[in-house]
């Protein structure tokens, strides 16, 4: 078998350097990387670590692959509640977890990334926050290299699950009770990212329920920024009659503006985010259980390493009206 010692003396370099390259440390030349990776593929060489995995037969470590929002400066609750979900499923199963953030490796190439995870013994990886830009990941996925779940984006192959809640369905719910409720006539719809798999699937949940009840519909984008959203509401919402946003902390900045305007209008959101029950104002949003989410796409994981084909996991949502009453303990 050949060592990671083998690998130093053809590429003429110290097996530090060689580890460092495989775990992709900084301060490393594009010449030694380059130089390491080809004698890494002539020789076929396999970390000792992944070596055992693959001889075991047995799942080694899971990577929660996260994108973190960089719109706001409100605590990431929905990751936090993501990642207490997957280590306590992964305790159950008894699989290793790590976590990685989308901007770690963003810059990597295919190759690149692959390494990088083989090189930490990952077998598998649950991707949340997958946008239409994360064209390397997407690559990755395809390649089928490792057994992959991904949260809430259209990914599903021989070795990919996707799972998450209908959010399409979701959103007109949402929106539909509180335009019913108040007998709005037409929507200032703020929505997530553009590149976002699920701002396509609730913009479409919010036109069909306009076309349903021939309402008048404005969309915006709001990046999931509570600022973003505040000042698209100081500028459209007078001459609407309803603001529905695509994320509680965006319906938070569109209530603070509603307030700051003193103006009334109803504002629904959408997550079920602890902090909507301290706004003061009890707003209309879809709860989703993250933790419950992340559960479920661990025990997913695990069912394709057990051999089986990828699959499409629909969970359940429900609508809520936060209170500070229902969140304290």
């Amino acid at each position: 078998m050949v060592s990671i010692k083998d690998v130093a003396k053809e590429a003429g370099v110290a097996i530090s350097t060689v580890s460092k390259v495989l775990n992709n440390y900084p301060n490393v030349s594009e010449e030694t990387k380059k130089k390491v990776y080809e004698v890494v593929d002539r020789l076929n060489f396999v970390p000792n670590a992944v070596a055992a995995t693959l001889s075991s037969k047995k799942a080694g470590r899971v990577a929660l692959l996260i994108s973190l929002n960089n719109k706001t400066q409100a605590i990431d609750e929905i990751h936090m509640q993501y990642i207490s979900g997957a280590i306590q499923k992964a305790q159950e199963l008894q699989y290793d977890v790590i976590t990685v953030f989308t901007s770690m490796i963003e810059n990597m190439s295919l190759e690149e990334m692959t390494r990088y995870f083989a090189a930490q013994s990952i077998s598998g990886i649950i991707i949340f926050g997958l946008t239409t830009k994360n064209k390397v990941i997407h690559k990755l996925i395809e390649s089928g290299t490792f057994k992959i779940v991904v949260v809430d984006a259209p990914m599903v192959n021989e070795t990919t699950s996707s799972v998450g809640v209908d959010h399409t369905k979701a959103q007109y719910d949402v929106a539909k009770k509180t335009v019913v409720e108040n007998k709005c006539k037409s929507i200032l719809y703020i929505a997530g990212r553009d590149d976002g798999y699920v701002t396509k699937w609730r913009i479409d949940g919010i036109k069909k329920l306009c076309e349903e009840k021939k309402l008048k519909l404005m969309i915006k984008y709001g990046d999931f920024s509570e600022l973003k959203a505040r000042n698209i509401t100081m500028k459209y919402a007078k001459n609407k009659s309803a603001v529905v946003c695509a994320s509680d902390l965006m319906a938070i900045g569109a209530m603070k503006a509603l307030t700051e305007m003193d103006i009334f209008r109803p504002v629904c959101g959408f997550d079920g985010i602890i902090l909507m029950g301290y706004v003061g104002k009890q707003m209309n949003t879809v709860k989703q259980d993250f933790a419950n989410v992340s559960s479920n796409a661990m025990e997913e994981l695990g069912r394709l390493f057990n051999g089986e084909s990828g699959r499409n996991v629909v969970l359940p949502h429900t609508l809520v009206r936060m209170k500070y009453e229902d969140i304290i303990c």
